[in-house]
């Protein structure tokens, strides 16, 4: 007999050996994939790892690639700790950078640049955490399920991302030639608003990541030392214990999505600041990444511990570089993103793994006793 019971009690080593295994077997199962798309698996795997991690320029893009990854798998880390599944930071990463770009446009180009920086980081999150207390305020107050209006706001955050640019004359659009008028264009930042960045060993390393290095530390110290942090892993055990305790629980609930919506809004901000210097609506730009999705293998990956997070998240950005770098005719771009999907499902069967075991019970054959006179 075959049963899946869950597991009372989750064993330490199970946290660190399910997500390396995980990570293991999407490996074997892309090395099929690759077998039978034609490709050989391991110079396929060669070439991912010197264009991801072989030379200054390929950790420059590396790390270029993993900054909004970072943040997006930290937003969605904070809200599932606590059994709040977020799926909104995509949104959430779109109103950050709309409030990010227009603090910059407000300010002008003649503020000091870390004002200018200050100011974009304080309003691209305080704008995303505004917006995921929607979902968190009807989670809270009306047990509406978060996954359902979180998602759907993605949508809404996309739509008023496109009309900014493309169907009005806000200030975020540049309507000062005819040109601009006629083919719809964001105002740029100048270059005395861009966010510097530091060369270590000769690696281009943007300040956002060197932001979420820092979110990173904070959430860690936050989870482990602060009573805040243990609230959060009792209500995320059991609500029902939690508020026969005594927690407040609603309040939690709207301060855990504020600081999820905020750090995926730190990420809009540093898109802005760090690598498009604009309000980027075009399909291709921050709609077309995808960033709030991926965060979510992130976060699953690194069992939501921030500097698990971290690593991940270098692991992904690596893989997409590679994937840019892999793309031509016998390496079509349809193929990296299967890649990048069997890590997501590899991640989500290794989740149930933790929750869960599987126990194997031989069943014994009963023997029925003789019915004798004596027993009648």
């Amino acid at each position: 007999m075959i049963r899946i019971e869950r597991r009372l009690q989750q064993p330490r080593w199970l946290m660190f050996a399910v997500p390396i295994g995980s990570v293991a077997v999407s490996f074997l199962v892309m090395a099929a994939v690759l077998g039978v798309t034609g490709h050989d698996p391991i110079r396929t795997y060669r070439r991912i790892f010197d264009a991801a991690f072989i030379g200054h320029a390929a950790w420059t893009d590396t790390v270029t690639l993993a900054t909004p990854l970072l943040f997006t798998g930290l937003a969605a880390a904070v809200a599932f700790r606590m059994q709040l599944f977020n799926i909104g930071a995509e949104g959430q990463l779109y109103l950050g950078a709309i409030c990010a770009a227009g603090a910059a446009i407000w300010l002008g180009p003649h503020h000091a640049t870390a004002l200018t920086i200050l100011a974009m980081c304080a309003c691209g999150a305080a704008g995303a955490s505004l917006w995921a207390l929607i979902p968190g305020a009807l989670k809270a107050f009306a047990r509406t399920n978060e996954i359902i209006t979180s998602l759907m706001l993605n949508y809404v955050a996309g739509l008023l991302l496109t009309y900014l640019i493309f169907d009005s004359a806000s200030p975020w659009r540049d309507i000062s030639t005819i040109q601009t008028r006629s083919f719809p264009q964001a105002v740029a930042l100048q270059p005395s608003q861009f966010w510097p960045t530091v060369s270590p060993f000769s690696v281009v390393v943007p300040l956002g990541f060197l932001l979420a290095l820092g979110v990173a530390g904070g959430l860690y110290v936050l989870f482990r030392a602060t009573r805040f942090g243990f609230e959060m892993n009792v209500i995320g055990d059991s609500q029902r214990a939690a508020r026969y305790s005594g927690m407040r629980t609603r309040r939690k609930i709207l301060a855990v999505m504020a600081i999820s919506g905020g750090i995926a809004g730190l990420g809009g901000a540093s898109q802005v600041g760090d690598f498009v210097h604009e309000l980027d609506a075009s399909p291709q730009g921050l709609q077309g990444a995808n960033y709030g999705y991926t965060g979510i293998v992130v976060a699953a990956l690194g069992r939501y511990n921030p500097f698990a997070v971290c690593l991940v998240a270098i692991l992904l950005g690596g893989l997409q570089n590679a994937g840019l770098f892999l793309q031509g005719v016998d390496f079509p771009s349809g193929l990296v993103g299967v890649m990048q999907g069997i890590i997501l499902f590899c991640a989500l069967g290794g989740e149930l793994l933790i929750r869960y075991r599987v126990r194997i019970r031989r069943s014994v054959p009963t023997v029925e006793a003789p019915v004798t006179p004596e027993t009648t």
